[in-house]
């Protein structure tokens, strides 16, 4: 949606001109289910957006709508803001955060929009909770930074909407950058800068499946890692999260472990080391090096940490042997959603068309696949 045209579909439903702010999706291209366990991750904000459009009302109430779905919903600010189980929880929840840090937060009608398939593991959630928080401070003359902002953010998902999820995503929607991933430190939110070389894309395939045990598989998982560092303190006392542990460590104290414990710890303690990996080849332009610690990535997700499924694994097979691709790994937090792949430039369109076909004929659903590039953060926009 263009920018005039959110403002016109605001202007229909509130009588008044919006401030807007836009805050992008993101892919990861490895780094998966670390994030939450202080380790390292690399996304890259893609050119797919949530858009949020603002303006003061005179009360203390946010009225929220949305494009995509009818009707309304309000809720006052001076009051305690309590859970919906709805879509507008991410809202509501970013709301009582700003109000928590602080933040002296008017009444506002609420207008949002969002690009990023829902469901498709390119984080929607978090470019929803990016662009309305973004769109609140500047419409109440507030300013915190960016990383407070994906902090605060996060909290909301966290506490609000009762998702256990790691600072990760939150993060590349405020701090993306054109034409560059990011390797974020998860425990210090230092991060630096990846060029993508400008002959490569990411092309992200949609499985258009999601399976409904996502959500308590997700933060199933994170209690078995923190049951993991739990048993190995007693070893290793110094830990604090499965950052600290190393895999010659881990494979040491492995009789401290259940087996399932111990292949969830295994795929995060190798997982961070594979990001470290693929940084450094990143960096020296050797892409097949890249794309082989994506391939093991994939095998670890699906093999130690359980969150694959079959739709996934067909799509990443049916990429593996393509021409042009350096690498494919299921991307996101997993049972279903979408896989991310490297592939050359030239070779690209044709991959798109290609895996499309084959997907459909394999599983019988067919796939959106997506060209996309490394994009900016959250901005306000202004035409």
């Amino acid at each position: 949606m263009e920018v005039g045209e959110l403002k016109r579909r605001f202007q229909e439903f509130y009588g008044k001109d919006p401030l807007v702010c836009r805050a992008p999706g993101r892919v990861n291209l490895i780094g998966e289910h670390t994030d939450y366990n202080d380790g390292f991750v690399m996304p890259a904000a893609i050119d797919f957006f949530t858009w949020a459009a603002v303006a003061k009302r005179e009360d203390l109430k946010l009225k929220i709508r949305s494009t995509e779905r009818g009707g309304s919903v309000t809720v006052d600010v001076a009051e305690e803001f309590t859970p919906k189980r709805e879509w507008s929880d991410y809202i509501v929840g970013v709301a009582q955060q700003l109000v928590k840090a602080g933040v002296k937060l008017g009444g506002a009608d609420v207008l949002v929009h969002g690009e990023v398939p829902i469901g498709s593991g390119l984080s929607s959630s978090a470019a929803l909770e990016v662009s309305v928080g973004m769109a609140l401070l500047l419409l109440n003359g507030e300013k915190i930074d960016r990383k407070q902002l994906a902090l605060l953010c996060q909290r909301a998902e966290n506490q609000f909407v009762g998702t256990q999820s790691g600072i990760m995503d939150q993060f590349i929607s405020c701090n993306g950058q054109p034409d560059h991933a990011l390797m974020l430190d998860c425990r210090s939110l230092e991060f630096e800068l990846e060029p993508l070389p400008k002959h490569v894309r990411l092309v992200v395939c949609n499985t258009m499946v999601k399976h409904e045990l996502a959500s308590g598989e997700y933060n199933e998982r994170r209690a078995q890692c923190e049951e993991g560092v739990r048993l190995l303190q007693s070893k290793l006392p110094g830990i604090r999260a499965l950052r600290d542990v190393s895999v010659e460590q881990l494979d040491a104290n492995r009789d401290l472990l259940p087996e399932v414990i111990f292949r969830r710890c295994h795929h995060v303690v190798s997982e961070n080391d594979r990001v470290l990996r693929a940084a450094e080849a990143l960096r020296e332009g050797r892409l097949e090096e890249f794309g082989k610690r994506m391939a093991e990535s994939h095998r670890s997700l699906r093999d130690d940490y359980e969150v694959s499924c079959r739709e996934l694994d067909v799509m990443v097979e049916l990429a593996a042997g393509a021409e042009g691709v350096y690498g494919a790994r299921m991307t996101g937090g997993g049972f279903g959603g979408c896989t991310i792949n490297l592939v050359a430039a030239e070779h690209s369109q044709g991959f798109a068309r290609d895996i499309a076909a084959r997907y459909e004929q394999s599983v019988g659903v067919k796939p959106d696949v997506y060209i996309c590039t490394a994009a900016e953060g959250a901005n306000e926009v202004s035409c």
